[in-house]
């Protein structure tokens, strides 16, 4: 049976090289992203044009074209995503991993001096965002009929366990990711549905290029002295673990919530 995927936060980064992964490994894909800036935050979001670009180049590695397929969507709009997941099941006949990378970062101040729209846009996207795909694809996951092998997986942070200045509320909205991957497992046990996370490091990404502006830095080449590997790492190296985690070999781990963080953590 061939494999379906819904992607969140699609159109580039973690995102992206996930999309990438699963196509090469023959999954069928519904790519999900905003494709447009949100206005409560300054930097710029992923577009249409590489929301696009993506479907394209995912679709020539996997070898069918057809395989992988846009969808603009706001993931903090529920029926957005149930909107998703319909394509998904009336396109490729059903789903059977729903994987909630879509992200943002804001701060670079204390908590209780950043401004409310901007602490609304981390908490809506970074938490709400993967609530609404658990509660719109699980559903799903679970109309595929017994023994199934649904996944639900989702992007947490090093900052789900490590404290990070000046961004109190990226750190609290990951760390609920990382309790409601831990829920969700009991909810389904039995299931043959299992949820997990993983908790990126620095990664070479927009969204890590936004963090050195909001700590005042020149480029993101700082953070790799972070890390115990000693530099950024790439989307594809986190892809890869999601494409793991989302195909049948990963069936042992549920509730998990698994540093790909190049030691960030440590």
């Amino acid at each position: 049976m061939n494999r379906v995927a819904v992607v969140t936060g699609a159109a580039r980064g973690i995102g992206a090289a996930t999309v990438c992964g699963l196509a090469q490994a023959g999954w069928s894909v519904v790519a999900v992203d905003r494709a447009n800036d949100d206005p409560r935050l300054p930097y710029a979001m992923g577009t249409r044009t590489q929301l696009d670009e993506l479907v394209s180049r995912a679709g020539a590695l996997g070898g069918d074209p057809h395989a992988v397929v846009a969808h603009v969507a706001d993931t903090t709009d529920a029926a957005a995503l149930a909107a998703a997941v319909a394509v998904a099941e009336e396109r490729f006949g059903g789903l059977d991993a729903m994987i909630a990378v879509a992200g943002v970062i804001a701060g670079g101040v204390p908590l209780w001096e950043m401004p409310t729209d901007q602490l609304d846009a981390v908490i809506d996207v970074d938490l709400w965002g993967p609530i609404h795909a658990a509660r719109v694809g699980v559903p799903a996951l679970l109309r595929r009929v017994a023994p199934r092998n649904g996944r639900f997986l989702a992007v947490a942070s090093a900052a789900a366990t490590k404290g990070l200045p000046q961004l109190a509320a990226y750190s609290a909205a990951k760390a609920g990711v990382a309790g409601l991957v831990r829920g969700l497992a009991a909810d389904l046990a039995g299931t043959g549905v299992t949820a997990n996370a993983v908790c990126p490091g620095s990664t070479d990404t927009a969204m890590l290029a936004e963090s050195a502006r909001l700590y005042g830095l020149a480029d993101t080449a700082p953070f790799a002295d972070q890390q115990a590997v000693g530099r950024l790492l790439e989307p594809e190296e986190v892809a890869a673990a999601l494409v793991w985690l989302a195909g049948e070999a990963s069936g042992a781990m549920t509730g998990a919530v698994i540093p790909v963080d190049g030691g960030l953590s440590l």
